[in-house]
C-alpha cells in the first residue's frame, strides 16, 4: 500500500511539472516539459554519451567509497578495542569532520590535481566518517559476555576482533555504508563540478553554459535514478549479507 502510494505521488508530481510548464505557470523559458527533458535523456542514452559519463562517475564513487569505507571500519575498530589510540587521534578525528566537503576540494586540488586521484579522494573522505561512527557504535554495543565467552575459550584478540566483533557489528557498519552511498555519489557529481572536466558534474555544467535546460535536467533525472538504483541495490544486498539480523528483529516485533 505504502509503495503504490509512493507511485502515485511521484507520478502525480510528474504530471504537475508537464502541465505547469506547458501553461507556463513558471514565466520562465529555463522550465522545460516534461516531455522534453526525457526526450533529452532518451536521446543521450542512445548516443552513448550519459552511459559513458555515468560510468566514470559511478567508477570514481565507488573507488572512493571502497577506499573510505575499509578506512573507517579499521579506525573504528582501532578506536574501540584500543582506548589510547582513540585519545591520541580522536581529537584530530572530530577537528577535520566538520569541514565542508566542498571546502576540501580545492587544497586537494593543489595536492592531486584534476584527475580522479582528486575525486577519490574526496568521496573517501566523505564516506570515512560516517562508518567510523556506526562501527565505534557497533562495537560498542557488542555484548561483554560474548566477548567474555571468547576469551574464555582461548581466543586471541585479533581472532575474537575478526571472528566476533566485527560480524557482530556488521549490521551498524552497512548502516553507515548505505548513509555514505547516498553522499558518495553527491559528492562525486559536486567534485566533477567544481574541478573537473568530465563526469555528469562536468556535464551538467556544460549543459549550464550552453543554456541548455532540458540536458540539465535530464541529467538530473538520471542522478535521481541511479541514485534509487544503487540504494535499492545496497538494500537487496544487506538483506542477503545480515539476514539473520532481519530475522531476529521480525522475531523481536512478532
Amino acid at each position: 500500500m505504502r509503495f503504490s502510494s509512493g507511485v502515485v505521488l511521484v507520478a502525480g508530481l510528474l504530471a504537475l511539472w508537464e502541465v505547469s510548464a506547458r501553461l507556463d505557470w513558471m514565466q520562465t523559458p529555463n522550465w522545460p516539459p516534461l516531455s522534453q527533458v526525457l526526450a533529452a535523456l532518451a536521446r543521450d542514452i542512445l548516443s552513448g554519451e550519459l552511459p559513458e559519463l555515468a560510468g566514470g562517475t559511478l567508477l570514481r564513487m565507488a573507488a572512493g567509497l571502497a577506499a573510505g569505507g575499509t578506512a573507517g571500519v579499521m579506525v573504528g575498530l582501532l578506536f574501540a578495542t584500543l582506548p589510547l589510540t582513540a585519545r591520541l587521534f580522536g581529537p584530530t578525528v572530530e577537528l577535520i569532520r566538520p569541514i565542508p566537503i566542498p571546502a576540501v576540494v580545492p587544497p586537494l586540488v593543489l595536492f592531486l590535481g584534476l584527475d580522479d586521484a582528486m575525486k577519490v579522494t574526496v568521496v573517501a573522505l566523505t564516506a570515512f566518517f560516517p562508518v567510523l561512527t556506526n562501527t565505534m557504535q557497533g562495537i560498542a554495543a557488542v555484548e561483554a559476555e560474548t566477548l567474555a565467552m571468547g576469551r574464555t575459550f582461548g581466543i586471541g584478540p585479533l581472532r575474537r576482533a575478526l571472528r566476533i566483533t566485527l560480524p557482530a557489528a556488521l549490521p551498524y557498519i552497512l548502516a553507515g555504508l548505505r548513509v555514505s552511498l547516498a553522499l558518495a555519489l553527491v559528492v562525486a557529481v559536486v567534485a566533477e563540478m567544481i574541478a573537473g572536466e568530465q563526469g555528469l558534474g562536468h556535464y551538467l555544467v556544460m549543459m549550464q553554459f550552453a543554456g541548455r535546460a532540458p540536458e540539465i535536467y535530464a541529467a538530473v533525472v538520471a542522478l535521481a535514478l541511479l541514485g534509487y538504483a544503487l540504494n535499492r541495490g545496497f538494500l537487496a544486498l544487506e538483506r542477503r549479507a545480515i539476514h539473520w539480523w532481519f530475522a531476529l528483529g521480525r522475531q523481536a516485533e512478532g
